[in-house]
C-alpha cells in the first residue's frame, strides 16, 4: 500500500491511526469544524476611512508645504529684483528700497 497524505487543508489535523483506518476499511470520517461568528465590525470598516483621511491629511499638507516654498522663492526674487535696481522715483519723490552695505 502507498502512502497517501490526506486531502484538503483541514485533513492533517486529523489522528493518522483514524484517517489509516477509514481508508483500510472504507468508513467515512467525520470532521467537525468549529467556527467562532464575529460579532464586531470587520478591519477594513475602519481602516478604509482612515486610509482616505490620511491621505487627504498628506495632501493639504502638501498643498501648504507648496504655497510657502512659492511664497519664499517669490519673496527672494523680489529682494533680488529690488536690491538690483537702486531708488525708486514716482513723480519727484524718490524712495531707496534696500541700503547698500557698501
Amino acid at each position: 500500500m502507498t502512502h497517501r497524505d490526506p486531502p484538503g487543508i483541514i485533513a492533517p489535523h486529523i489522528p493518522a491511526d483514524a484517517y489509516r483506518r477509514a481508508e483500510t476499511t472504507g468508513t467515512p470520517v467525520v470532521i467537525v469544524v468549529h467556527t467562532a461568528e464575529s460579532t464586531g465590525r470587520p478591519l477594513r470598516h475602519y481602516l478604509i476611512p482612515l486610509a482616505v483621511a490620511g491621505a487627504g491629511a498628506i495632501g493639504i499638507f502638501a498643498t501648504v508645504a507648496a504655497f510657502l516654498a512659492l511664497l519664499d522663492f517669490a519673496a527672494h526674487t523680489a529682494i533680488a529684483v529690488a536690491s538690483a535696481t537702486g531708488p525708486l522715483s514716482v513723480g519727484g519723490i524718490s524712495l531707496k528700497l534696500f541700503g547698500s552695505k557698501r
